[in-house]
């Protein structure tokens, strides 16, 4: 079991627009609003590829009901604690590949991310307590996404040495602060994508500063570099991935679907090539799904045999 952690938990509302005009009045063609948050999207791919999954964080007010209603009606497992603040929204607007009058124009997309709830220390030490529990069940730990307010930035750090003193694995994906502090909790995978690196181990190569994290404790620093592939620092060696082409569409979950790799790789100890190699493919077949958590199937077998690892 993979045990997904979400500590701002989101209720994500998706608007497919034709084409958006931010001076004036929108028509969109479809809406999506489904519980979201990084870690529930890795735990809907890990589901959708068969595996078994538990979605865990901090829920709460009527938004919190929201997304408990919907990882139910997804059949998603999970247990949340319940915070007194409501939970966040996050709003995501993508425009489709191309457009009639601009023909080979790729996709854009905006997301706005609501801050989410004040957490208390009582509700946090309360998560910890159930985290604890639920470990003694995981075969690996994902955390994943932004802090709510009150949240201490070295938590993320405190739960991977938790999870580590207890042999799961655990791997992060993080940004600003709490990635910075991630390291010292010696998880086994940090999952940034290159903005992120370059924000917190600011100087020299992406491959230096992947490398300062696997110095502060990080068992392995794998770095997200869109349609460019991903760069892995690790104990055996550094290796590349390159794609053999780019998908368009909506990158928002893309990240996440490439967490699910990796999750998968550590609790399946398949080497580095092979878990690089299916880690990007799950995300190039996230970019070609309008909702985040979703991968297309078509796009992931075509595009897994031609990723070249080195």
């Amino acid at each position: 079991m993979i045990l997904t952690v979400t500590l701002n938990l989101a209720l994500d509302v998706t608007y497919e627009v034709p084409r958006v005009d931010w001076d004036g009045v929108n028509r969109v063609a479809a809406v999506h609003r489904r519980a979201g948050g990084k870690g529930v999207n890795v735990a809907r791919v890990l589901a959708a590829l068969g595996h078994d999954t538990m979605v865990t964080g901090l829920a709460g007010g009527p938004t919190g009901h929201a997304i408990e209603a919907d990882l139910r009606s997804a059949s998603l497992r999970h247990t949340l604690t319940r915070v007194a603040g409501d939970s966040r929204t996050t709003l995501t607007i993508t425009e489709p590949p191309t457009h009639p009058h601009e023909p080979g124009r790729s996709g854009r997309t905006a997301l706005f991310n609501e801050p989410g709830p004040h957490v208390t220390s009582g509700e946090l030490t309360a998560f910890t307590r159930r985290y604890e529990e639920l470990l003694s069940g995981a075969d690996a730990v994902v955390l994943a996404g932004s802090l709510p307010r009150g949240v201490p930035a070295g938590f993320y750090a405190t739960l991977a040495a938790i999870a580590a003193a207890r042999g799961v694995p655990a791997v992060v994906d993080a940004d600003g602060e709490p990635l910075r502090h991630a390291a010292e909790g010696r998880p086994a995978v940090v999952k940034p994508n290159a903005d992120e690196l370059a924000r917190a181990v600011p100087g020299g190569t992406l491959t230096e500063a992947a490398g300062a994290l696997r110095e502060r404790g990080a068992g392995a620093v794998v770095v997200s570099m869109g349609a460019d592939g991903l760069l892995a620092v690790t104990g055996e060696g550094t290796f590349r991935a390159r794609m053999p082409y780019t998908v368009h569409g909506n990158p928002t979950g893309a990240g996440d679907a490439l967490v699910a790799g990796l999750a998968l790789g550590l609790v399946e100890r398949t080497p580095w090539p092979d878990t690089l190699r299916r880690a990007a493919a799950l995300g190039a077949a996230a970019v070609a799904t309008p909702v985040a958590g979703e991968i297309d199937q078509d796009v992931y077998a075509d595009i897994h045999p031609q990723i070249t690892v080195s």
